[in-house]
């Protein structure tokens, strides 16, 4: 008994202290990100432009292509049931209300922390080996500023962008199942989407894609300056980013989704 509630214990505690660092990394970021420019100290918008393009601009093509797949998906899930209430001219509304309010910037997210996440998490751990970041602060330069707001600030630019870019694609893998398979035209595609959404439907998911660039920027950033051991180390911290972000991504998502439902 008293080992299972030191495991318990353990566990609390260890959790605890890594939400407090995720935390203090955040207060960090937010202040090299909205205080500093205005004491004089810029933003580096080059390193910021450049991490948006690799965090967002190259995941367009993989975002749209599981989006249209899961569009499709959805559709067809939704048209077995549907069919049988004489009701498939809802399918279109299914997977738009699904597509923009829940399952965009879930996917969204999820792609985004397996590709981008573990990416920060790898290359800031590869500089926490080699010395590469106390070399930075030897220079006086100070690592968060140079290392995290730039991706702090991608993600908070491209995440939206891009959750926009899987509704429209998830949207579309809809539509083409219902034209193709339930006879419905283009203009019937049209105006059942246009009649099932509204902008409450899209802001939702937009919100929620900001909170998951967040998570997915603090959690790869928090495991890169937490690396010890050498390559092993970059390797756990990697695999440990994506585990946590997912975790953290459907944690947010359980609470705002309570939350918009009840204030609905």
């Amino acid at each position: 008994m008293t080992g299972v509630l030191a495991f318990f214990g353990r566990n609390t505690l260890g959790f605890f202290r890594y939400l407090s660092g995720l935390y203090d990394l955040t207060a960090k970021a937010a202040y090299w990100t909205f205080v500093a420019p205005f004491q004089g100290r810029k933003v580096k918008w080059g390193n910021a432009i450049h991490q948006m393009v690799l965090a967002g601009v190259n995941s367009i093509p993989i975002v749209s292509l599981i989006s249209l797949f899961i569009g499709i998906v959805m559709a067809l899930q939704g048209a077995y049931q549907l069919e049988k209430f004489g009701a498939s001219y809802y399918v279109t509304a299914l997977v738009g209300v699904s597509m923009t309010r829940e399952l965009g910037p879930l996917i969204t997210a999820i792609v985004i922390a397996g590709r981008s996440g573990s990416a920060f998490a790898a290359e800031l751990g590869t500089m926490k080996v080699s010395e590469e970041i106390d070399a930075l602060e030897a220079m006086g330069l100070n690592s968060v500023r140079y290392l995290v707001v730039p991706k702090y600030l991608a993600l908070l630019v491209m995440m939206p962008c891009l959750t926009l870019i899987s509704d429209l694609a998830g949207i579309l893998g809809g539509g083409i199942f219902v034209i193709l398979q339930l006879d419905q035209t283009f203009r019937m595609f049209l105006t059942a989407t246009r009649d099932s959404l509204v902008m409450r439907d899209i802001t939702t998911g937009l919100i929620k894609s900001l909170v998951f660039g967040l998570i997915i920027t603090k959690v790869g950033c928090y495991e890169g300056f937490s690396v010890e051991g050498g390559a092993e180390g970059v390797g756990k911290a990697t695999t440990s980013s994506v585990v946590v972000s997912i975790f953290l991504i459907i944690l947010a998502d359980v609470i705002f989704t309570a939350i918009f439902y009840y204030t609905g």
